[in-house]
């Protein structure tokens, strides 16, 4: 749930050529979502499918200079989320009709923002922690409210502000683990991702395939995924997910 402040290694991914890259396989997808889909990053043990039922409908809050700039970042990126998954996601009208809420705070600020937001007096950072996500679930186990904390400031120092609006906003949709073994991804703390990679995206259309139930296990998921993954082989989706996921805005505003 938290972004650390961690370092960075090179992409790999190749554009140009065709030769299949390791995550491309069946077998590294099925383990990737396994590792960041059905656990936690502070939880112990498999966890069980999460994602959102409900229609997204966001509500953005500014405790800091720039908002312009970070809602822009945001829609755009919420837009890309969209149209990955195919779930409805849009902005609300106010904060009471919202069940998704991102604040942008301040360092000074943001212990408290988290508090109010997760309306948990007890909740707090890690100290290494850039910026925050947190969950709340139905009985069934699909995401009923989420939030995401960012200290603006504190993300700007650590050049990792579009990192917080980006894997922050994405685990909250029902990826909300990070593994060193996934990559590339915005969910491996040791990759210069800023904007969501090919596998990112397959992962996302993953948990979003209307088979795939909220609450269901490891054992129930797999064979699921096993027939998904062997179509996408073969109708090229997992060959083109890299360059699908780079058409985007927000890939386009910063310059890819």
């Amino acid at each position: 749930m938290i972004r650390s402040l961690l370092g960075w290694c090179l992409l790999g991914i190749s554009l140009l050529g065709h030769a299949e890259e390791p995550w491309q396989s069946a077998a590294y997808l099925q383990q990737a979502f396994t590792e960041i889909a059905l656990h936690n990053e502070y939880s112990v043990g498999e966890q069980p499918v999460r994602k959102w039922l409900q229609p997204v409908k966001v509500w953005l809050e500014h405790h800091t200079d720039q908002a312009e700039q970070h809602t822009l970042l945001t829609k755009y990126h919420f837009q890309h989320l969209a149209k990955i998954t195919g779930h409805p996601i849009s902005f609300a009208s106010s904060r009471q009709e919202a069940n998704f809420i991102v604040v942008f705070s301040h360092l000074q600020l943001w212990r408290n923002d988290i508090a109010l937001v997760s309306g948990d007096l007890f909740t707090k950072p890690p100290d290494d922690a850039v910026c925050v996500f947190g969950l709340s679930l139905d009985d069934k186990k699909a995401i009923k409210r989420a939030w995401v904390v960012i200290p603006v400031d504190y993300a700007q120092e650590h050049r990792q502000l579009l990192s917080c609006i980006v894997e922050e906003t994405t685990q909250a949709m029902g990826l909300p683990s990070d593994s060193d073994k996934v990559f590339p991804s915005v969910f491996n703390d040791h990759t210069p991702e800023s904007l969501l990679t090919g596998l990112d995206a397959l992962l996302l259309k993953m948990l979003y395939q209307p088979a795939i139930k909220p609450g269901m296990r490891g054992p129930q998921v797999k064979p699921i995924l096993a027939n998904i993954l062997q179509k996408w082989q073969a109708d090229g989706t997992i060959e083109q997910a890299e360059k699908n996921v780079r058409q985007s805005e927000l890939y386009e505003m910063m310059g890819f």
